[in-house]
């Protein structure tokens, strides 16, 4: 595939920077069956910082599938709450009303604990698809704005959505936590947008929102929830809670390419370490799988030259992705249960925030001896 000079997708210039190349990679939303043996098709992957409004973004269009939807994390879930509860005791949403959701192919929902604080869902707007949309409280908390191509749009859309008086919630994996945790393996096809607080609090901005209030979890090394209200209404601003958000951000260098693009230095590095650990077991003779079939194991797994000869197996409680194999790869998708009978001597989780569950879930691993290790960061 001919790669073309980026434009960025929110602002439309073509100021900017390649900060991350992960060379040319399988769709990570495709799990062929584990009897297609392909080879897959390869798309090139690389991020592209805009420099003039500060968006991380993937340079090129590849045209994916939709993804398989995996398990929710609890980890998400808990998150989720907390922010719900965090945001009403704050008093940073508007005093009831109605509430709509942008989908996500991640699936997961706000609406439950909305209903709980006296949110009812907004009623169909007749088969207007805009209408239908329309509301008090405008909700994209479960990753979902970053699958448009189109972020000028997709914000545009999620503003005009707004009433007045009414607010909207986004989530998202900030660009900070992928460069302090060094997650470059968090690129993927099929997730077109990578924000910054300060670049999202722009795009915002440009369509006609004020953020009002931020909040940082933990949650996939920081995920920031935002609120924005309607500009032309100048919204109430808690400036101590952006400034304790964004300050940090700035510091660490998430508009400067070059600072961003020390991720790079990560990749090679991370993927020799895991390929070289992987055939030192195989020499041991211990028999190692993976857990969690997850986008963010795709390009690590490719990247390491990785084959069913040293990852047997990986695991995944997705009924979507069992008898499938991880793409580009032979590495074969299992259920929980082949993977406590395989009675594996070492288990690789590329989700960190799914360790504790699958320890819990899986005890007879550890009590057959088996070790469970954190692979989800691209360290």
């Amino acid at each position: 595939m001919e790669t073309v000079r980026p434009t960025c997708r929110a602002c439309h210039h073509t100021e900017g920077d390649i900060v991350l190349d992960l060379g040319a990679q399988p769709s990570s939303e495709l799990f062929p069956k584990v009897v297609d043996p392909g080879p897959d098709e390869l798309f090139p992957l690389r991020m592209w910082l805009c420099t003039r409004c500060g968006l991380a973004q993937l340079a090129d269009d590849a045209d994916v599938p939709e993804e398989v939807v995996g398990a929710e994390p609890g980890a998400l879930t808990a998150q989720r709450a907390d922010a719900v509860r965090d945001l009403v005791a704050a008093g940073a949403l508007p005093p009831g009303g109605t509430v709509t959701e942008f989908p996500s192919p991640h699936g997961g929902s706000w609406l439950e604990l909305l209903a709980a604080h006296g949110f009812a869902s907004a009623p169909p707007g007749g088969g207007d698809p805009v209408a239908d949309l329309v509301a008090d409280l405008v909700v994209d908390g479960c990753f979902g704005i970053m699958h448009a191509a189109d972020q000028e749009a997709a914000v545009a859309e999620r503003a005009a959505a707004v009433r007045p008086g009414g607010r909207l919630v986004v989530q998202f994996h900030s660009l900070h936590a992928i460069m302090s945790g060094t997650q470059w393996n968090a690129l993927r096809l099929g997730h077109y947008a990578y924000y910054s607080t300060p670049a999202m609090i722009g795009l915002l901005a440009r369509a006609g929102l004020t953020v009002t209030t931020a909040r940082r979890y933990p949650l996939y090394g920081g995920t920031v929830v935002l609120v924005a209200g309607r500009a032309d209404e100048d919204p109430a601003v808690d400036a101590a809670a952006l400034d304790a958000v964004v300050a940090p951000e700035l510091t660490a260098g998430v508009l400067r390419p070059a600072a961003v693009g020390t991720l790079q230095h990560s990749v090679q590095r991370t993927a020799g370490s895991l390929r070289e650990m992987l055939a030192a077991q195989r020499a041991a003779g211990r028999r190692v799988y993976g857990y969690a079939a997850a986008s963010r194991a795709v390009s690590l797994l490719r990247l390491a030259e990785l084959d069913a000869s040293l990852l047997l197996g990986v695991a995944d409680a997705s009924p979507g992705k069992q008898d499938r194999r991880m793409p580009g790869t032979d590495i074969p998708i299992i259920t929980p249960e082949e993977l406590v009978a395989a009675e594996p001597d070492v288990v690789l989780v590329f989700v960190s925030e799914l360790v504790g569950e699958a320890k819990a879930a899986l005890p007879q691993i550890e009590r057959r001896g088996g070790t469970w290790v954190d692979a989800g960061a691209g360290r």
